[in-house]
This record gives structure tokens, C-alpha cells and sequence, in this order.
């Protein structure tokens, strides 16, 4: 520590704000917050998502350029080049009915979430990344604080990783346009809009979990590698 006397007054205040100031050692440009400590988790980015959307199944914003999966491999291309980790997350749903299994083609990650050498993968068997996992353990054991979350599907398993993980202290960044969303059945009957889902999702979780922000935002505050 440097004595007080040996420093003027704006070297002074400025060691002070470093040692109050929780966002200290951040990326700060704009409304975006990008923490050292940051890690991309791909939620369930499988290739029974491609296939659905292959066979004809309503998802939001069907016209959007780019798609999620694009957003989502220039996400984690721009990750790769921070030097900053790449986290999967990836469902081997105990159902035997269900395509999203790990010795299923279609449980297999799509080509936009391949995960590379030595990144971590997490396969669960429920709706949250975090049940059943080690990987709250992981993330904490490599001093990640702050996620940046996309994949699939919106409104079950990014939003239960997404309250789970802000529930366990992790401050949490979900992408909007790198989010996989499908229609609902309306339990008063009908279905509920695609688009309408992805919203509502997304708003419950900016007012009261974390952030929403577009990828371009997250590409903008991703620290240049050494």
C-alpha cells in the first residue's frame, strides 16, 4: 500500500475509488459491464432444436438477421479470441421418449455450440444447469463471477440456469437475440405466440434476475487478448 503522503490528492482519490469501487477491475463502455471474472454459458444448444425448427415448429423471430445460432457462434468465436471461457451446458433428459438424450444423434451439440478441447461441458437431466451439476463448483473455482447466458429454450431451461445462477450470487447477462424461443400451448387453449413467450421470458428475468442486452453489446466489451 502506498503511504497517503506520498501521493497527491487525484493519484490519491483514485486508489480509493480501485479499493471501494466492487467494479474496479471491469470493462465499463456504456451501459454494458463486462467483468474479467466472465464466462459464455451455451444452454442446450442440441441438435433437436435444429430439428424442430426444421420441422416447421413456431419460434420467434423467424425473420431476425442474424439468427441465434449465428449470434451465438460469433459470441463464442469473440469469447475464444478474450481468452475468456466458454461454459456448455447440454440436457440427458431421463425420458426415454425424449430426443434431447446424450446417446441420441439429436442430444448432440449443434455446430454453432461445438464445444472445443478442454472446454467444459455439463450434461443435466433437468430444467436448471445448476441441479444435479457440478458446475456452480467450477464456475466459482475459476474465480467466474459474471455469465453471459444464450441458447435454448428461453422460457425453460436459459430461464431456470438464468434464476438459478443469480439465486447462487452469479450477476447474470442473458443475450436476447442469441435465445432459441418456440410457441406455447395456452392452457386456456389455442397457443401463445413465439415471440410473445421470448418477451415475457426475458422481461421477468430483466426485473428481477439480471440484464438483457443485445450481442452486439457483448461483442463491443470483450477485452482484447494479451
Amino acid at each position: 500500500m502506498v503511504p497517503w503522503g506520498l501521493v497527491d490528492l487525484p493519484q490519491g482519490l483514485d486508489i480509493l475509488n480501485d479499493i471501494c469501487n466492487p467494479r474496479a477491475n471491469s470493462f465499463w463502455r456504456g451501459g454494458f459491464l463486462m467483468e474479467l471474472g466472465t464466462a459464455l454459458l451455451i444452454v442446450d444448444m442440441q441438435m433437436e432444436m435444429a430439428n424442430a425448427t426444421a420441422a416447421g415448429r413456431p419460434r420467434a423471430n423467424p425473420g431476425a438477421n442474424p439468427q441465434p445460432e449465428d449470434s451465438i457462434a460469433e459470441l463464442a468465436a469473440g469469447f475464444r479470441r478474450a481468452g475468456l471461457p466458454v461454459v456448455h451446458v447440454m440436457h440427458d433428459d431421463p425420458r426415454r421418449e425424449s430426443k434431447f438424450r446424450r446417446d441420441l444423434a439429436s442430444g448432440q451439440p449443434m455446430p454453432c455450440a461445438q464445444p472445443l478441447a478442454g472446454e467444459k461441458v455439463f450434461w443435466k437431466t433437468g430444467s436448471s444447469g445448476f441441479v444435479g451439476t457440478d458446475l456452480a463448483e467450477y464456475l466459482r473455482g475459476q474465480g467466474i463471477s459474471d455469465l453471459v447466458i444464450v441458447g435454448g429454450v428461453a422460457a425453460f431451461c436459459v430461464n431456470s440456469t438464468a434464476r438459478s445462477a443469480a439465486n447462487l450470487g452469479f450477476r447474470i447477462s442473458v443475450v436476447e437475440d442469441a435465445l432459441i424461443a418456440f410457441a406455447l400451448p395456452d392452457r386456456h387453449g389455442g397457443d401463445l405466440d413465439a415471440d410473445v413467450v421470448l418477451d415475457v421470458t426475458l422481461s421477468a428475468l430483466a426485473a428481477g434476475f439480471g440484464a438483457v442486452v443485445p450481442s452486439r453489446e457483448v461483442l463491443e466489451q470483450l477485452p482484447v487478448a494479451a
